[in-house]
């Protein structure tokens, strides 16, 4: 397996308020992280570090033999906590929170969770897919037939989130499992991205963009080219692994 990530303030953001991580863990797991905060100009950094921090400080806590999900869970859980107490004791940081998608992959399995709209793909040589379900006003609008897809890219309350990390005291977080393939790719982003950049331009990106190290830049770069109005932040593995 081979991972990449890049984050950026965009064009318009004086300050960047979204966080990652993409690890190779000693066990041979990879474990990626994007979350991107919300709540004014400093509380919304501090909620996307320090939930990046405490999830991965928890992962690593814990014993490699613990179950995946039960792992993720756990770690999931105790950002949550911590960025939901931190809100609640700083004034400064009243009402903030964070979106939060991350993966796990082992062998030929992933484990993705996801609380926010921040998203998870799948792409392949032929196809792209969303593994994820974001958590939003528009989402929940289009799974009723009330907007498309592509009137939700454009709709003026589509950074309105229903459910986000330390928001309230416990997780709400989604879970998704695949089996993943050699070839195949896991992109993880935050709406910086999603929102400019189409699923498959996307696809054409990490398949024919070019070399797959340089994918999250070129991605970056789109998104730049078009204003990038918010954070931009992609992570990318690579499955290679032999079976």
């Amino acid at each position: 397996m081979k991972l990449w990530g890049i984050t950026h303030q965009g064009v318009v953001r004086e300050q960047n308020q979204d966080a990652f991580t993409c690890q190779m863990l000693p066990g041979g797991e990879a474990i990626l992280l994007v979350c991107d905060g919300m709540g004014g100009a400093r509380a919304g950094n501090i909620a996307s570090s320090m939930a990046v921090e405490v999830f991965m400080e928890e992962f690593l806590r814990q014993k490699e033999e613990t179950q995946p999900r039960e792992r993720m869970e756990r770690a999931a859980a105790v950002a949550n906590g911590t960025v939901f107490q931190r809100s609640h004791d700083d004034t400064n940081c009243a009402g903030m929170g964070t979106t939060i998608v991350a993966a796990m992959v082992w062998g030929d399995q992933a484990l993705i969770l996801n609380e926010g709209d921040s998203r998870a793909y799948c792409v392949t040589r032929e196809s792209i897919s969303r593994l994820t379900r974001d958590h939003s006003l528009v989402e929940d609008l289009v799974q009723r037939g009330e907007l498309t897809e592509e009137q939700a890219r454009t709709h003026p309350h589509k950074n309105l989130i229903t459910r986000a990390l330390g928001a309230e005291p416990n997780l709400r977080a989604d879970f998704f499992e695949l089996t993943i393939h050699v070839g195949q790719f896991l992109l993880l982003c935050t709406d910086g991205l999603s929102n400019v950049v189409t699923e498959q331009e996307i696809l054409y990106e990490v398949i024919h963009g070019g070399p797959a190290e340089e994918c999250c830049s070129r991605l970056l770069e789109i998104a730049l080219n078009r204003g990038a109005p918010d954070n931009v932040t992609v992570v990318l593995l690579q499955y290679e692994m032999e079976r």
